[in-house]
C-alpha cells in the first residue's frame, strides 16, 4: 500500500513528512528503516531518500542520521533535543580568549531562554572566576565546556 501524497509540492517533502510522521510514533524519537524498504513505499528511488536524509536531517535541525548501505543496511534517525543543541553551539563559542565578559554573555543566553535556572548561572559564573585565577586558558575552557554539556545532559 503507498503512502498518499497530500498537498506537498514535491518529493522531498513527502519523504520528510512520512519520515516525520514515522518518528512521530516512537517515543524515544529514534526509528531505524530500510532505504529500499522506503523507496518502495514511497514509489521513490533510494538515492532520493539519500538525498532528504543528508539535506533535511542534519544535526543544524536537530538530528543525528547513520546510515549503512548494502545488505542488512539500515537508517538510523535519531531527534537531538534543542536544549543540547544550545548548549553545544554555547560550548563552541568558547575558546582561550574569552573574557569574563564573554562568559557572562553566553551564560546570560542561555538563562533568559530558559535553559539554565538561576542557581546553574551564578555556579557556572563562579567556576569561571575561580578558573581564572588558578589554570591557564587552555586548561579551563575544556572545564567550562564540559560543565555546560553536563547541564545540557541533565533533565529539570
Amino acid at each position: 500500500m503507498k503512502w498518499e501524497v497530500r498537498n506537498l509540492n514535491n518529493l522531498a517533502d513527502v519523504i520528510e513528512q512520512w519520515i516525520l510522521r514515522q518518528m512521530s510514533h516512537e517515543q524515544d524519537e529514534i526509528i531505524i528503516l530500510r532505504r529500499n524498504e522506503m523507496a518502495e513505499e514511497l514509489d521513490c528511488a533510494p538515492s532520493q531518500i539519500s538525498y532528504v536524509l543528508s539535506t533535511r536531517f542534519t544535526i543544524e535541525r536537530g538530528f543525528i542520521v547513520e546510515s549503512r548501505r548494502g545488505s542488512g543496511g539500515f537508517v538510523r534517525i535519531a531527534r537531538i533535543p534543542v536544549q543540547t543543541i544550545v548548549y553545544q553551539d554555547a560550548a563552541n563559542q568558547m575558546d582561550d580568549s574569552m573574557s569574563l565578559a564573554d562568559l557572562k554573555a553566553i551564560v546570560t543566553r542561555l538563562h533568559n531562554h530558559n535553559l539554565m535556572t538561576n542557581r546553574e548561572a551564578a555556579l557556572i559564573y563562579k567556576c569561571f572566576v575561580i578558573l581564572i585565577e588558578r589554570l591557564e586558558p587552555k586548561e579551563r575552557v575544556p572545564l567550562l565546556k564540559s560543565l555546560l554539556m553536563t547541564l545540557a545532559t541533565h533533565e529539570r
